[in-house]
């Protein structure tokens, strides 16, 4: 069988969400609300009403809190929104796939800016530093699960010296709809990713073997260093929800590693991105696989040899409300390969 094509089908499409049912009602939001976001203290003195997710994590959590109509643009895409969010983010203006400019967003007038990375809120931002928005008065939050140290990082993402877990990713869910006065829907879905992570962690058995892996995103070309989840970032917590470990040791958030260096390693399974973006040939999922069944060195490890390949929605690799569903993928392809219970 044709290994792309067995992955593509093994991949699927994501679940619709089922969000848990009755929950319990949450307190009105009470304004002005003050939160401590990533080092900075932020006050929102009225529900947003023009809204700018900047990032794709951002927009899709606003866009499952049912905001749509509150929100004026989003940037940077490294994939397609969700199936199940895409009648709602048509009514959402795209500003860019990639990253805006500062006058892109300003043109929109907002009065509210959720970032998902700090390359585009950061100190070493790309488009803007929180300072540039509060000159204007535009209140700005930072994904909690994004807030690292760059300092005595090797590279613009930070490093991350313990696992990321899911409860970042709450928070942020729980004070986004808090600061929209939408506390009710951020609980729901709190509630539906709980129950969905416990399911994964309850259906490995305990005397498992554990399996070791490499999370691929993508590389500048075939004989680049490759760009690789790192140990305790999104990656790291998705091979330990199945009950493994990531192959790569390495703190960085986004560690680049020669293919020497990925042989060496020599993980049970490696999990390939597949990006909707078109930055570079290695991007694309066929490129991926086309090179990792025919370079001379590459097609003889033994992951490959096995056909332990498995497909992951790219954007999963970050910590965001995706990560779930790429666990979820990563799990169903492993089950199928007889490698997963």
């Amino acid at each position: 069988m044709n290994v792309l094509k067995s992955l593509l089908t093994l991949s699927g499409l994501f679940a619709v969400i089922g969000l848990a049912a009755s929950p319990s009602l949450a307190d009105p939001t009470r304004y002005p609300l003050t939160i401590e976001n990533c080092g900075t203290q932020v006050t929102i003195e009225k529900p947003p009403k023009r809204a700018v997710g900047l990032g794709q994590n951002s927009a899709e959590i606003l866009l499952l809190l049912g905001l749509q109509d509150r929100m004026v643009g989003t940037a940077f895409w490294p994939s397609k929104v969700m199936p199940q969010l895409a009648e709602m983010n048509a009514k959402v203006k795209l500003l860019t796939v990639e990253f805006p400019t500062f006058e892109s967003i300003l043109v929109e007038d907002p009065d509210f800016v959720a970032a998902a990375l700090p390359v585009l809120l950061g100190p070493n931002s790309k488009v803007a530093k929180r300072g540039d928005f509060d000159k204007v008065g535009v209140p700005t939050y930072l994904s909690p699960s994004t807030c690292l140290d760059t300092k005595n990082a090797k590279d613009v993402y930070g490093s991350r010296s313990q696992l990321w877990s899911m409860d970042q990713l709450y928070q942020e869910i729980d004070e986004l709809s808090r600061i929209f006065d939408v506390a009710d829907h951020g609980q729901a879905l709190i509630a539906d990713f709980k129950a969905r992570e416990a399911a994964l962690r309850s259906n490995v058995p305990k005397d498992a073997r554990k399996l070791s892996y490499v999370f691929w995103f993508s590389s500048p070309s075939p004989s680049a260093d490759a760009y690789l989840g790192g140990k305790n970032g999104a990656s790291g917590f998705i091979a330990d929800l199945l009950g493994g470990t990531n192959a790569i040791a390495s703190e960085s958030e986004w560690p680049t590693l020669g293919w020497e260096g990925i042989i060496a390693a020599n993980p049970d399974v490696i999990v390939v991105a597949n990006l909707d973006r078109n930055r570079w040939e290695l991007d694309r999922l066929e490129a991926k696989i086309k090179f990792l069944t025919t370079d001379a060195a590459v097609s003889q490890m033994p992951a490959v040899k096995n056909n332990a390949m498995v497909v992951m929605d790219g954007q999963a690799m970050n910590p965001t409300v995706r990560t779930l569903y790429g666990a979820e993928q990563v799990a169903g392809q492993l089950k199928t390969l007889g490698l997963l219970k």
